[in-house]
Formats: C-alpha cells, sequence, structure tokens
C-alpha cells in the first residue's frame, strides 16, 4: 500500500498503522530505506595504520551484507565487499594489520589492499579472464570523526545527513572521545523499529515516563529543530544539574545546555552529554523485533553520572515498555492512526514524512 503524511502538521495524521505489522511493507523499507541511507559501521579504531583490515556486517539481521574496511599502503581507506569473487567465501573474518594482500582460504584467488585481484589459480585456460567483476567491489564510504559510514546506494552525500550536526556541534572535540566498552550495551525489544525511532524524536512523553529525567532538564524549554535528514532536541538543565559550558563561538554559548539529541534518518542517534557521546545504533531484526546498540565515547570522565545523561540505562528500560506497549497497540483492529501534538511531535511528524517519500519514491 501507499503511504502518505499531510505535510501540515495541524492537519496531519499519523502514518497507518500497518506499516507497523505489514511484512511487506518491512521488506520494503529494507530496500527502500535501509540500502539507500547512510548506516553507521563503528568507529574506525581499529583500521588507522597502513596494511589494515577489518571485516564489518552491516545491519546483521536486515541487509546482512560483510564487508571490508581496508587501508591500503598509501593510506587510503576503502570500504569493499568481503565477499570473494569467485566462488563466494567471505574473505577477511578477525582484523589483521601489516598485510599487503587479501588471500581467499577457499581456493586462494588474491586481491590488492583496493581490491584489484592480482592471482588465481588453475585458470590459465579460462577465456575473458580476468575481468572487472573478478576486482572486489567497492562500497561508498564516507568517513566522520574517525567513525565510518556506508550506504549500498546512497540517496544523497553523507553530508546532506551529517552536515547540520557536525556543524552544530564543532566546538565539541568529537574525534578525541573515547571509546568506553564497559558502558556499552545491546538492547533487544519486541516492537518494530519505526515505534523505537518514534518514541526518541519527542520530548512530551519526558513527564509521564521519565520521572528522573524529568528533575534533571527543564521541559517547558525542550525543543526542537528540523533539518532534511535530521532532527535536534535540545534540552536545557534546571539549576544545579550539569551542563555544557560552550565558547564563545558556539550558537549556544550561554546557554544552560543538559543534552544535545540529534537523530539521524532512519536509525541512528547521537546523544551528546556533558561527559561525551552516547551513539545509539537501531537495528531492526524482524517487524516486530528490534536490536539497540548503545555504544559510549566518553570525553570527561568526571561528569560521568551526572545530569541527563547520567542514568541512561533507567531510561532506556522505561522507554522499552512504553514502546512494546505501543507495539502490541497499533495491532489493534481498531486503531488506524492519531494525530500529532503541532508543538510537541514535530520530529515524529518529520520522520513519517520521510518514510514516506523514500517508500514511495523507487515504485
Amino acid at each position: 500500500m501507499a503511504y502518505s503524511v499531510d505535510p501540515d502538521i495541524t492537519v496531519a495524521s499519523t502514518i497507518d498503522s500497518a506499516f507497523y505489522h505489514d511484512e511487506t511493507a518491512y521488506a520494503l523499507a529494507r530496500e527502500r530505506i535501509f540500502a539507500r541511507t547512510w548506516q553507521w559501521i563503528g568507529d574506525l579504531a581499529g583500521v588507522f595504520d597502513p596494511g589494515s583490515l577489518a571485516p564489518r556486517e552491516l545491519l546483521p539481521g536486515l541487509l546482512d551484507e560483510p564487508l571490508l574496511l581496508a587501508r591500503d599502503g598509501a593510506g587510503t581507506l576503502r570500504c569493499l565487499s568481503n565477499v570473494c569473487t569467485h566462488r563466494g567465501n567471505i574473505l577477511v573474518r578477525e582484523a589483521c594489520s601489516q598485510v599487503e594482500q587479501i588471500r581467499c582460504g577457499y581456493h586462494s584467488r588474491r586481491f590488492d589492499l583496493s581490491g584489484h585481484m592480482t592471482f588465481m589459480p588453475e585458470f590459465a585456460e579460462a577465456k575473458n579472464f580476468p575481468s572487472a567483476s573478478d576486482d572486489l567491489p567497492q562500497i561508498p564510504f564516507a568517513a566522520w570523526a574517525n567513525h565510518g559510514f556506508v550506504s549500498l546506494e546512497p540517496a544523497a552525500p553523507l553530508e546532506a545527513f551529517l552536515g547540520d550536526m557536525t556543524a552544530r556541534q564543532a566546538s565539541l572535540p568529537i574525534e578525541r572521545f573515547r571509546a568506553d566498552a564497559a558502558k556499552s550495551h545491546d538492547y533487544v525489544i519486541n516492537a518494530h523499529w519505526a515505534l523505537y525511532v518514534e518514541n526518541y524524536l519527542e520530548g512530551f512523553h519526558i513527564p509521564f515516563v521519565h520521572a528522573a529525567l524529568n528533575r534533571v532538564v527543564d521541559y517547558g524549554s525542550y525543543a526542537d529543530e528540523l533539518f532534511r535528514y535530521s532532527t535536534l532536541q535540545v534540552a536545557l538543565a534546571k539549576a544545579g544539574e550539569a551542563a555544557f559550558d560552550l565558547p564563545e563561538p558556539a550558537l549556544d554559548h550561554g546557554r544552560r545546555v543538559a543534552a544535545y539529541y540529534w537523530w539521524i534518518f532512519p536509525n541512528l542517534m547521537l546523544n551528546f552529554y556533558p561527559w561525551g557521546l552516547s551513539l545509539n545504533r537501531v537495528v531492526p531484526e524482524k517487524v516486530d523485533r528490534t536490536r539497540i546498540e548503545f555504544r559510549s565515547y566518553v570525553w570527561d570522565e568526571a561528569k560521568l553520572g551526572e545530569g541527563a545523561g547520567g542514568a541512561l540505562h533507567q531510561v532506556e528500560l522505561e522507554d522499552e515498555a512504553i514502546v512494546e506497549a505501543v507495539q502490541r497497540g497499533v495491532r489493534s483492529r481498531f486503531y488506524r492512526g492519531g494525530r500529532y501534538s503541532p508543538t510537541r511531535e514535530r520530529g515524529t511528524h518529520h520522520f513519517h514524512r520521510l518514510i514516506c517519500e523514500f517508500m514511495a519514491r523507487y515504485e
């Protein structure tokens, strides 16, 4: 079915509830939304040096595409297919360094670190061999602040998705934030991926669902800003609570910002707190099951445990409970959709409009 949401939020109704439980819509979203947007594939800490290889899996459970980050001897970093062009074997299973070639363990086909096939035994009699199809496909790849992003068929450059965020957060030394595995976790919820995103995109529920968070942020001043492929929610701190100390060139200099909540279409959240960054990737696994990956990058350890970013596990559990309840509700034969609060649900409306755009664009 075709999905549509009126551009005027004051008259619009939410996306049809069939989107959350229809298997056909789920499969179409995989190709029309996720294959055409930029997906985070992890930080680049393991591939800084020439001769480094690092296998990555693109959205396990959804796109399931084996990828390989390869930095050649000249220092150029590429993203290649991690599938041998001979018989489809996975080429690299573990990160490695100081290598000069990629060698398939099945029949010894070899490639240089740019993906060009250089050697294949027992093919002397093969006609029209080798050809360009014997080289490893190169996947569109871009980096931001030591994080890697790929897109199978990008609808727009990475800058179109991340540019507004990078400009707004220019005063933060994000490239120096340190990964903290002990504070990184995965959660699995029994709900459609879009319901989790919708909940993230509005602060409307904070006073009703997050009592502890509501005590440290000023709900009355909570505001959002909409961009082409992203949304920013700015939470100000109540008196005495942790806040950024932003330098004078920053747009928000003089404001007591407790958190910047950035959402990048369709499934990435970049949450900046005075202590650092909580990067959350939403990975659909089934139409009614989603994995949420929390990855922590610390800037100032002294501020951990304070303010809006101080009790993320509790906030996550509260969000999961409400999202799973909504998943049960949207399956009701008596529910097809609701209305938006024009003041508090602009981000959700924007998200739904982008879903409709991408789902229809390639029909």
